[in-house]
């Protein structure tokens, strides 16, 4: 058996700085009230007009995950795209990078599992990896939520949180089993799938329908989160999917160099930090400056992380995500 480690990271996030101040001139809101609620100071939006989609976003991370881990775009093997905002709603955006890095015609997948995307698509490559299928597989999170919010008043719960934003890795084999990915786990609840839910459009409420009704007080285009349930059942499911990697390597809460959680509030981040009593230099943060940006947010905080020389040879982190499906998961590997 092969382990899969992580050799390249990249990111890109759009120029335009939105801020709470801004929000507050298009919705009943304030910088206090966000803050105090999310965590969050500012996030990047796509500026309308910019032709920038979650495909281009993705590739332009993916190009400096592929140089940084020292292959070409011929060097991959496999993609692996998460996002739950794709620039068309079939095909997905894996094909698009196949496309627009001019590879060859190799495999391409899409991840549909929102928050947990990223953790999601990294378990998926690491078994390709692990099996001897593959030995380079491109991992992307990529969303762009800002085109789909409701912007006003009665959106605000929601549209404050989201930012745009991708995120790539390249999983590469390796014959050291004490390095890379250690273990993956993975879980789902979908009686709860309402809880955090866009509706429409669907096969069940599609385009003659929409297109009838024209109703400017139907919701079901937009974001929906039941926010006080989602964050107790995050907390709980964080928790015990952390420890579950932990037990499965025989580590200790202690033993963790970083963590890296998904950036979906900093609110519940601080509380998984305080119940695992880890230090602040243990658990790295940037929902701050971006918002959530969903499947990209762990592998944007990831890469920064590393980037600032946060992670280093040989240490142990552990990424671990919760969202909308219900679905959780976590990764724990050795750097």
């Amino acid at each position: 058996m092969y382990n899969s480690k992580i050799t390249g990271m990249g990111y890109f996030v759009p120029d335009n700085v939105v801020t709470n101040d801004d929000l507050s001139k298009m919705m009943d809101t304030n910088d206090a009230w966000i803050q105090e609620r999310t965590g969050i100071k500012e996030r990047r939006w796509i500026e309308k007009g910019s032709g920038e989609t979650s495909s281009s976003m993705g590739a332009k991370a993916a190009k400096i995950a592929i140089e940084r881990a020292g292959l070409t775009k011929d060097d991959i093997d496999f993609i692996v795209f998460a996002t739950l905002s794709p620039d068309m709603y079939f095909p997905g955006c894996g094909v698009q990078i196949q496309e627009i890095l001019d590879m060859p015609t190799i495999g391409a997948l899409d991840v549909r599992n929102q928050c947990s995307g990223f953790v999601y698509a990294m378990s998926v490559a690491d078994q390709f990896i692990k099996t001897g299928m593959y030995k380079n597989v491109l991992v992307i999170g990529s969303e762009y939520h800002s085109g789909g919010l409701d912007l006003t008043t009665r959106g605000r719960g929601v549209s404050v949180i989201f930012g745009d934003g991708a995120g790539a890795a390249v999983l590469s084999r390796t014959e050291d089993n004490n390095k890379g990915i250690l273990s993956t786990h993975l879980h789902s609840e979908g009686k709860h799938a309402r809880e955090l839910v866009v509706e429409a459009p669907s096969i069940a409420h599609w385009v003659p329908q929409i297109l009838e009704e024209n109703d400017p007080n139907d919701e079901s285009y937009y974001p929906y989160m039941n926010g006080t349930f989602v964050f107790k059942n995050a907390v709980v499911r964080f928790s015990e999917v952390i420890m579950e990697g932990l037990v499965k390597n025989s580590i200790l809460p202690t033993d963790i160099d970083m963590f890296i959680p998904h950036q979906a509030n900093l609110r519940i981040s601080q509380f998984i930090q305080k119940k695992f009593q880890l230090r602040d230099d243990q658990v790295y943060n940037n929902i701050m400056k971006y918002g959530n940006t969903t499947a990209a947010s762990i592998i944007i905080a990831l890469t920064e992380a590393w980037e600032k020389g946060k992670i280093k040879d040989n240490d142990l982190v552990v990424l671990a995500a919760f969202g909308s499906g219900f679905t959780w998961g976590s990764v724990i590997m050795r750097w």
